[in-house]
This record gives C-alpha cells, structure tokens and sequence, in this order.
C-alpha cells in the first residue's frame, strides 16, 4: 500500500484547455486542444467536506459540493495517489461552453486530477501521464478529449485490452505545423454527448469505412509532414457526421458552405460546434460564413495541455 501522500498547504491553479475531437475521420480517437482554457484552483483545508465556487459557463446550474465533476476527478485521483484531505476548497473559472462538442467535461476530469497531482508533494511521480490518462478514461468514458486535454496538441488515442482482462487507454501527441488557426463557430444550442451518439447505426457500410480509414491515416500523415494542403482532403468523414445532420443541420450546413470555400472544416467533437481549420488569411473569412447564429472564435492549438500555473513548494505533513 502506497504511503499516505503529504499534501500542499499552498492553493494550486490549473489551466487546461479546450479540445475537438474527431477532427473528421478518426471518430473516438482523433483530437486537438484549443486555446480555450478553464481554470481550476484548490487548496487543501482542515475543516472536513468539499467546497466549490463555480463562475463562468453553468455557473447557475452546476453543483458546489463533491458532486461536481472536477472535485469528483480530484477524489479519485486522490484515491489513486495514496489518501484523500480532510477537506477542500476548489474555485472553477469556466470558459469552455457545456454541451457543444469542445471537451467541457474532459477539461474538467483532467483539471482535477491535474489539481490533486499538484496538491500532493511528488504526484507526478505517484500518478504519471500514462495512470493520469487511464483515470481520465474511465471517468470519461472514451480518451480522446482527455488525452488532448492532458497532453496539449494533436493526440490519437485508443483502448487495447491487457492480458489481465482491463482495458488500458494510451494517446500519442503530435505537434502541429504553424500556420493553423483552429476557429470554433459556437451555436446557442446545447447537445447531449449521449444523444448524439445514438443516431450513428451500429454497422456501416464497408465503402464508408475504408473511405474513413483511409482519410484518417493521411490527417496524421499530412500533420507530420506539415502538409497543410492536404488538409481539406483528410478532414473528410463518412462515419459519423451524415448521420448526425439531424440534430444540428445548421452546422452540416455551415462545415459544408466552408469545406466548399476550400477551408477544412468539421463538426467538432458530438458537435453542435464547428471547427474550420484555417489559415492567416481564412480565418477571418469565416464569421461572415458563419453569421448571425453563431459565435465565433479564433484561437490557436494549444501545445501544452493541463498546466500548473501557481504553487509553491510549501507541504501541510
């Protein structure tokens, strides 16, 4: 049994980004993070329960005790790290619009177990990246958004089963080449992950697949060559997308008008929001196609992932 961990008397302040999954065809693999950020601070306290203040996005509807989802991530990361505190008291700054296909809840999964790594002296080393994204995942439920949201960047992610019988996550991060601007077009709706999900049928046709697999080998290949002009090709999707139209035809429709312009672009994540991959010069083409029903912002890939941005060294034995 691992020692009981020695916590930090100091609060500590998370930032970690947004993230679009499936970047076209690599459905439940494929992800980018984004320069949307949350932030997430916490302080171990003496007085016994879990304390939250939520501003920001679902400010007016979220829980403020151990119910929401970042202190959740913190208790089991601290199970996994040894003990959890007598109490905490954790401040959420949240950025990231809920329910619109940009990895609102893996930021906050791996915002909080980022925020209880950083609270214990030594987490990294006693919950490392790769136990870091495995939590994640079973959290979550899938690793693409996590992995992007731990590991910053381009991430392909996946489930392979180990030979005692449980399934472990593993991501790989590729850099991506300059000269991307990633804009995110936000309709006013909500959608629930769950929802979308159910409109893609359980088979699909062989055509389809291939169409996808193919695509999806030339999206990673084209990053790490810094093929740009590739983009529009390897962005295609056949597997998921056409089925989706709908729950959001506004946004088919609006990835459709850019695509057609030559811009890259896809639903991102379960969706409503669309994602254009642009460039210095598309980018600022896109809220005009985009119009009146959605909010538009142009950010950059973030290349660091879940962040600490303040601590001190100082430890509560």
């Amino acid at each position: 049994m691992a020692a009981r961990p020695v916590f930090r008397a100091a609060p500590v302040q998370v930032r970690v980004p947004a993230s679009s999954a499936n970047v076209g065809p690599g459905y439940d693999s494929f992800a980018l993070a984004l320069s949307l950020h949350d932030d997430v601070m916490a302080q171990v306290k003496d007085e016994r329960g879990v304390r939250v203040d939520v501003h920001g996005e679902g400010a007016e509807r979220l829980p403020r005790d151990a119910k929401h989802l970042v202190a959740k991530a913190m208790l089991a990361a601290f199970d996994q790290l040894g003990g959890r505190p007598r109490g905490l008291d954790l401040v959420c700054a949240n950025r990231i619009p809920h329910g619109r296909g940009l990895g609102s809840s893996a930021a906050a999964i791996v915002g909080g177990i980022a925020l209880a790594r950083a609270l214990v002296v030594g987490g990294e080393e006693r919950l490392p990246d790769d136990a870091a994204l495995q939590l994640a995942t079973d959290l979550e439920g899938h690793p693409d958004n996590v992995a992007a949201a731990l590991l910053g960047g381009f991430t392909v992610a996946w489930v392979q089963s180990a030979s005692e019988g449980r399934s472990r996550a593993g991501a790989l991060r590729l850099d991506v080449p300059d000269g991307i601007v990633p804009v995110v077009c936000v309709p006013a709706k909500e959608l629930a992950t769950r929802k979308a999900r159910r409109l893609i049928p359980e088979q699909v046709p062989h055509v389809d697949a291939t169409r996808n697999v193919a695509r999806a080998g030339l999206l990673v290949a084209a990053l790490a060559a810094g093929r740009r002009d590739l983009l529009l090709t390897a962005t295609e999707d056949a597997l998921h997308q056409p089925y989706r139209r709908s729950a959001y035809p506004r946004s088919v429709d609006l990835v459709e008008k850019l695509r057609r312009s030559a811009i890259p672009a896809t639903i991102s994540g379960a969706g409503p929001t669309v994602l254009a991959l642009a460039d210095e010069t598309t980018a600022a083409q896109v809220p005009g196609m985009a119009g009146a029903r959605f909010t538009t912002h142009e950010l950059s890939i973030d290349r660091d992932g879940a962040a600490v941005v303040r601590t001190d060294s100082r430890a509560d034995v």
